[in-house]
């Protein structure tokens, strides 16, 4: 094979991976902030409802299985994110290596 074939087939290999920007501390820091104070707010707001006990024990589980489920909610949704990712950059493996392979001027011996 020639140099410029040669440089052609790694061209065709050489897959870009998604442009994945990490968070900033900035992004990161107003995240956390963000949740701890809604989840004080909705806290002090329980403790202070104008209701029997049983009450706000009621709507202070509730808040905590919001916030457990909203978690488990995020990890699930992420991990199928990277299950699609992983599954695409595997296809696209296999389509990589197909095209690389194919010679279309290859004359079959007769």
């Amino acid at each position: 094979m020639t140099s410029a074939g040669a440089a052609q087939d790694s061209r065709i290999m050489t897959s870009s991976a998604p442009s994945h920007t990490p968070t900033t501390a900035a992004f990161y820091v107003q995240a956390v902030l963000s949740f701890a104070l809604s989840l004080t707010a909705v806290g002090i707001g329980v403790v202070f409802l104008p209701v029997d006990g049983w009450v706000r024990a009621f709507l202070g589980i509730a808040m905590l299985y919001t916030v457990t489920s909203a978690f488990t909610l995020a990890k699930v949704l992420r991990d199928r994110q990277e299950d699609t990712y992983i599954t695409s950059r595997v296809d696209r493996a296999r389509l990589d290596k197909l095209l690389t392979d194919h010679d279309p001027f290859k004359v079959d011996a007769v």
